[in-house]
C-alpha cells in the first residue's frame, strides 16, 4: 500500500526530528504560551511531586523499600526505612540509590524500572536493579550491593534489551534477553531462557528453554518459598496463549493447562484461571469450569494426574474476577460486581478450601491487596479509592479488620462533586455501565464540558479512583468526567473482553459511542462540549472514534497511540499484540482495515479538532503511528495538534516535570475546544 508519511518511521532520522521540531513549535507551543497554562502546569507539578503522597513499600528482609520522586529529584531516589518508622507520620528515609547523582555522574538519562532482591540470604544484601535510558522498554541490569549501597564490582551486568532477569542464589540467575542474532522474536522479546553463573560469560550460558522466533516472550523463575524451591519456565505464545514448564534436572516437565489459562504457584497449591470453558478430565460428565472460573488444586496431585480442582470462584453475569493475592496461608480474592470490588477469603483447611469474608473494607469504590511477604506472612496492604475520595493505604492481618496506616492528601475541592453509575444500550442491545462526576447542581442544558475517557482492549478493567490532576485540572474547574467501561476490557471477566477481539473489534467503538450519545441525551453535556481521551490502545479507540464518529466530540485526545494497522505488527512490539487485533499480512486485514485509523482518513469530511501526543523513546507503541496520523490530518486540512516528548517510554514522560506539560497540554487543548471551564 502506498504510504506517503512513511518516512517518518525513521525515528531518529533527521528528516523525521525537523519534522517533529516544527510540529511541536506550533499550536502545542501556542498552547503553551496561554495566559493560563503556566499556572495549570504548576499546580498540576506540584500534585505529582507532593511530598504527602503515599510512599508505597515492598518489604525487603527487615526494611520498607521505596521509590521516589519530587521537586528535589527529578529521576527519583530509592530508599528505606523500619516498619516501625513508616507508621508514622514523617518516616526517617535512608537513601540507597540516588538516581540523579548515578545520572550525572555517569552521563545518562536514567529512569528506575525496578530492582529484584535475593532474599533468604541473611542480610538481603544483593539486588538486581534495572534501569532504562529515557524511559523505553529497553533496560539494563546490574548488581547493587544493599549493604555498602554501591555497585557490585565485576557483578552480573545485563546489557541493554528488552527482557529481564532474577536471581536464583548468590551465584547464579536466569536472564532472558538479546544476546545475538537469533534470540529474540519477531515481536522483540526474548526467545531464549539461560540459566547464568557468576563470572562467565553471558552468551555462552547454557539455555535452559527456547523459544520459537513466532513466540512472544520467553522467560524464567525460581520460586525461593523455603520447602518449595522450584524453577519455572513460562513460554508465550501469544497475549492470550502460553505454556508454564517445571524444570528440574534439566527436565521440563509441562504443566497440562489450557494454553490461554494463567497458572500461580503458592507453595503446595496450583491454582488455574480460566479464559475458556473447560472439563479438566476430559471424560463425560466431567465438571464443566465456565470461562472466568478460578479453580486450585494440590500441585503434586495435578501432576500425578488428579483433576479434582477446587472451585475458588466462577463467574455470574454481573460478576468478574480481577485478582488473586496469596499471602503466607490464605489466598484473598478480588471480584468486581458491576465494576464495584468486593473482597473473599478462601483457606486452605484439610485440602478443601474455606470460605470467609474480608471484614472492614468499603462497599464503593476500589479495593486492592497486596501481601506484605507471601512466603512467610499472612499481612496485607489494603489499597482504597474512589474518585472523590482520597487514596488510603492500610495494614491489615486477614481475618482482621484493616487499620488506617496513611492517606493521600485532599488535592481538590470535591465538595459539590458527587459520583453516579449509570447503564446505556450499545448498538448490538448490551447493556454498558459507566461512571460520571459532576457538580451537585448541575444545569441540563447541555452547556457542562465533559470528558469521557475509554479503554476497551486487553481484558483491563477501568475502575474509580482518585486523581488529583483530573480533580485540580477538569473537575475542580466545572467540567464533567465519565469513564466507560466497554467491550474490551476485563469488567465482566473474558467474555466481555472476548467480545471487542479481532473482528468484533467494532463492539468497543460502539459500546463508546452509545456512552457519548446517553451523555447528551441526559442533558448535561453536548456534542459541542463534549470531548474524549485516551492512551495506547485507549489511543486506538479515540482515533477510531475520531474517524468514525466525529459527530459526537467537540474535541479528541489521542495519546501514545497505536493508529496504523497495516503496519503495526511490522513496528517494534507490535506482532505481540496479533491476538487482540488481527494479522494484517493475512486476510485480516479485510476486517481490520475498518478500525484503521490511519486508513479511515476522509480528506472530504470535518473531524473535531484533535491533539495527538507521543514520545521519540517509545520502543514499545512507535511514535510514527501518532506522527503519520498527525501529517495525514493535516494534509487534509483538518485542526491538528501535536507535541513529542523526547524521552519518556511509553508512558510518555520520563519525569514529573515533563508528566505534567503533558497533562496541561491535554486539560488545555480540551478546555478551549470544549467551552469554559
Amino acid at each position: 500500500m502506498s504510504d506517503p508519511f512513511a518516512w517518518l518511521e525513521d525515528v531518529d532520522s533527521d528528516e523525521a526530528l525537523a519534522w517533529v521540531r516544527e510540529r511541536n513549535g506550533e499550536r502545542a507551543a501556542e498552547l503553551a504560551a496561554g495566559a493560563g497554562f503556566a499556572a495549570l502546569q504548576e499546580r498540576i507539578l506540584g500534585i505529582l511531586d507532593s511530598r504527602d503522597k503515599i510512599p508505597s513499600v515492598s518489604k525487603i528482609g527487615e526494611h520498607y523499600y521505596n521509590f521516589w520522586r519530587d521537586e528535589d529529584h527529578e529521576r527519583g531516589l530509592w530508599r528505606r526505612t523500619s516498619p516501625e518508622s513508616y507508621a508514622s507520620e514523617d518516616p526517617d528515609w535512608e537513601v540507597v540509590l540516588d538516581l540523579d547523582e548515578l545520572g550525572r555522574v555517569e552521563g545518562e538519562n536514567w529512569v528506575w524500572h525496578g530492582a529484584s532482591v535475593l532474599r533468604g540470604a541473611g542480610e538481603y544484601r544483593l539486588a538486581l536493579v534495572s534501569l532504562s535510558r529515557g524511559g523505553s522498554d529497553a533496560d539494563v541490569t546490574r548488581e547493587f550491593d544493599l549493604v555498602a549501597k554501591d555497585w557490585v564490582e565485576g557483578g552480573f551486568h545485563r546489557p541493554e534489551s528488552k527482557g529481564g532477569m532474577g536471581w536464583i542464589d548468590a551465584d547464579t540467575a536466569f536472564v532472558y534477553t538479546d544476546t545475538g542474532p537469533g534470540s529474540m522474536t519477531a515481536s522483540g522479546y526474548p526467545r531464549l531462557a539461560r540459566r547464568w553463573t557468576r563470572g562467565t560469560d553471558l552468551a555462552a550460558a547454557p539455555i535452559v528453554y527456547e523459544g520459537t522466533p513466532e513466540d512472544m516472550y520467553v522467560a524464567a523463575l525460581h520460586d525461593s518459598t523455603p520447602g518449595f524451591e522450584r524453577d519455572l519456565v513460562v513460554r508465550t505464545i501469544d497475549f492470550y496463549s502460553s505454556e508454564a514448564f517445571l524444570l528440574a534436572g534439566g527436565r521440563l516437565t509441562k504443566i497440562d493447562v489450557p494454553d490461554s489459562a494463567e497458572i500461580d504457584l503458592h507453595r503446595e497449591w496450583l491454582t488455574v484461571e480460566l479464559r475458556e470453558e473447560w472439563a479438566p478430565g476430559g471424560e463425560a460428565g466431567a465438571p464443566v469450569h465456565a470461562a472466568g472460573s478460578l479453580l486450585a488444586i494440590p500441585l503434586e496431585d495435578f501432576l500425578a494426574g488428579a483433576r479434582d480442582f477446587r472451585v475458588i470462584f466462577a463467574p455470574t453475569p454481573a460478576t468478574a474476577l480481577v485478582g488473586a493475592a496469596w499471602t503466607r496461608s490464605h489466598l484473598v480474592v478480588n471480584v468486581l460486581e458491576d465494576v464495584k470490588t468486593r473482597l473473599h477469603v478462601w483457606t486452605p483447611t484439610g485440602g478443601a478450601f474455606v470460605r470467609g469474608e474480608f471484614p472492614g473494607v468499603p462497599d464503593v469504590g476500589t479495593v486492592g491487596v497486596r501481601p506484605v511477604d507471601e512466603k512467610f506472612s499472612d499481612d496485607v496492604w489494603v489499597v482504597t479509592t474512589d474518585f472523590l475520595t482520597p487514596t488510603t493505604l492500610q495494614l491489615a492481618t486477614v481475618g482482621g479488620a484493616p487499620s488506617p496506616l496513611k492517606s493521600q492528601p485532599r488535592f481538590f475541592d470535591a465538595s459539590d462533586l458527587v459520583t453516579t453509575q449509570r447503564f446505556t444500550r450499545s448498538a448490538d442491545g448490551t447493556r454498558v455501565p459507566y461512571f460520571l462526576i459532576h457538580r451537585r447542581e448541575m444545569p441540563l442544558d447541555g452547556s457542562t464540558p465533559t470528558l469521557l475517557y475509554g479503554y476497551g482492549g486487553f481484558e483491563i478493567s477501568l475502575t474509580p479512583s482518585y486523581s488529583g490532576v483530573l480533580g485540580a485540572a477538569w473537575l475542580e474547574r466545572g467540567g464533567a468526567y465519565a469513564l466507560a467501561n466497554i467491550r474490551g476490557g476485563g469488567e465482566y471477566g473474558p467474555t466481555w473482553h472476548q467480545g471487542a477481539l479481532r473482528e468484533n473489534r467494532h463492539r468497543a467503538y460502539e459500546d463508546f459511542a452509545a456512552v457519548a450519545r446517553d451523555l447528551v441525551a441526559s442533558g448535561l453535556t453536548s456534542r459541542e462540549h463534549l470531548g474524549i481521551q485516551g492512551g495506547s490502545n485507549g489511543g486506538l479507540l479515540t482515533g477510531n472514534m475520531l474517524t468514525g464518529y466525529p459527530e459526537l466530540f467537540g474535541a479528541v485526545v489521542i495519546q501514545v497511540p497505536l493508529l496504523d494497522l497495516k503496519r503495526y505488527s511490522h513496528l517494534l512490539a507490535g506482532a505481540s499484540w496479533i491476538a487482540e487485533y488481527g494479522d494484517p499480512d493475512t486476510d485480516d486485514w479485510e476486517f481490520m482495515e475498518s478500525f484503521s485509523p490511519y486508513h479511515q482518513i476522509d480528506p472530504e469530511r470535518a473531524y473535531p479538532p484533535v491533539l495527538l501526543t507521543t514520545s521519540t523513546r517509545d520502543d514499545r507503541v512507535h511514535p510514527a503511528h501518532a506522527r503519520k496520523f498527525a501529517a495525514a490530518l493535516a494534509a487534509a486540512g483538518q485542526d491538528v495538534t501535536y507535541f513529542e516528548n523526547v524521552e519518556g517510554g511509553h508512558g510518555g514522560a520520563a519525569t514529573n516535570a515533563q508528566a505534567a506539560h503533558m497533562a496541561a497540554l491535554a486539560y488545555e487543548f480540551l478546555a478551549t475546544r470544549l467551552g469554559p471551564v
